[in-house]
């Protein structure tokens, strides 16, 4: 990644006013007793740069991206190694990789077309209690 050292955790960028967005970084939060992941949205500079740098669409603010090993993985992929990585039970959903990713995908932009009407927003990004703000970049 040019100008930016890559990160050594996985990186979860998620849009920052989205309430289902939230809800699954809370989620992830809690199942992640390793506290490997760590999060930026989108929106945040550090989500910009670390899109930038990667080339990924400066308006794909529609889509959860996990930036990992020097790679990113945006939709349905981002999820299932989102879930892969928080290990136990919750590798039991990468067996959703035998669905072809093209229908993986069609349903994960549906919802995500959707999240706004069904699950609502927020004006201004969440803000992590002072416990979490370290595994908060930027």
């Amino acid at each position: 990644m040019n100008g930016m050292e890559a990160p050594t955790n996985p990186v979860v960028l998620f849009d920052g006013v989205c309430n289902l967005c939230n809800g699954a970084v809370q989620f992830i939060i809690r199942h992640d007793p390793e506290a490997r992941f760590r999060f930026a949205s989108l929106q945040s500079p550090v989500g910009e740069r670390l899109r930038g740098e990667l080339g990924i669409d400066g308006q794909a603010l529609d889509s959860v991206i996990l930036v990992a090993d020097g790679r990113w993985y945006q939709e349905s992929d981002a999820v299932l190694r989102i879930a892969r990585g928080l290990g136990g039970l919750w590798r039991v959903v990468g067996i959703s990789r035998l669905v072809p990713r093209s229908l993986r995908d069609r349903v994960y932009r549906f919802i995500a077309r959707n999240r706004y009407r069904w699950f609502g927003k927020v004006e201004a990004c969440w803000v992590p209690t002072p416990e979490l703000r370290t595994r908060f970049l930027g």
